[in-house]
């Protein structure tokens, strides 16, 4: 059974940066499977905001996030990572991190999470986020 679990979360003025970090087990990361992060804010769906191609390194990013989040991943230690610059407040939200097949899906799926993998959905506690003004 595949567990996630994210951390690295906190609270940030605006312009801050954080690192959020997951690991998860019953999954093998050398076994290629693209991970994704996600998040949810207050009152509102969750989205997908990046996805790491596991096999080929390449990356995708929602467009609120694109030029300052960068999502990244350390094989040997089965570690996936978000790096977060210039936080504003509209990016205080729970934050979670999820395998989402062999490949990304198409950024638009991305946040929408409409992602045709079987195993997609499982989720872990999540980190939490606050950006204040």
């Amino acid at each position: 059974q595949v567990q996630v679990e994210e951390s690295g979360g906190g609270l940030v003025q605006a312009g801050g940066s954080l690192r959020l970090s997951c690991t998860a087990s019953g999954l093998r990361f050398d076994d290629y499977y693209s991970m994704g992060w996600f998040r949810q804010a207050p009152g509102k769906e969750r989205e997908g905001v990046s996805c790491i191609s596991w096999r080929d390194g390449l990356t995708y990013y929602a467009g609120s996030v694109k030029g300052r989040f960068i999502i990244s991943r350390d094989n040997a230690k089965t570690t996936l990572y978000l790096q977060m610059n210039n936080l504003q407040p509209e990016d205080t939200a729970m934050y979670y991190c999820a395998p989402v097949g062999k490949v990304c899906p198409r950024v638009p799926n991305l946040q929408a999470l409409r992602i045709s993998w079987s195993g997609f959905g499982h989720w872990g506690r999540g980190t939490q986020v606050t950006v204040s003004s």
